[in-house]
């Protein structure tokens, strides 16, 4: 995929061994990039992310970041998102999890990453 660079590719290897093989959500749990919801009885918490693979989640911080300025569809997800009024960490998270995700349909389809065309 553009902007995921060879760091990025090999903690993506070695950190999650099962890339391929597992589904959307699990592979977001296992990077840590699952929101957790955090309530008991009425009292309601924020979301948060925790868990999973810190070093992973280090690592896909700056393809994010890059992402948000240079993948046009990444890009406008991003601007949703901060329209929406969410933070622009919360932002940059959503992205690292399209990310993951689309690093493991890749993989789970063998095929190579395909620009899309106009």
């Amino acid at each position: 995929m553009p902007r995921i660079g060879a760091v990025t590719a090999a903690a993506m290897l070695s950190l999650l061994p099962k890339i391929g093989t597992l589904g959307r959500k699990q592979v977001a749990s296992l990077a840590g990039l699952a929101p957790i919801t955090r309530q008991s009885g009425q009292w309601q918490g924020k979301s948060f992310i925790g868990g999973g693979r810190k070093p992973l989640r280090d690592a896909l911080y700056m393809p994010a970041l890059v992402a948000t300025r240079h993948n046009p569809d990444l890009k406008v997800k991003y601007e949703d998102l901060r329209a929406a009024g969410k933070p622009a960490k919360v932002a940059i998270v959503a992205i690292m999890r399209k990310l993951i995700e689309m690093a493991n349909a890749l993989v789970k389809a063998d095929r190579m990453w395909t620009p899309k065309t106009a």
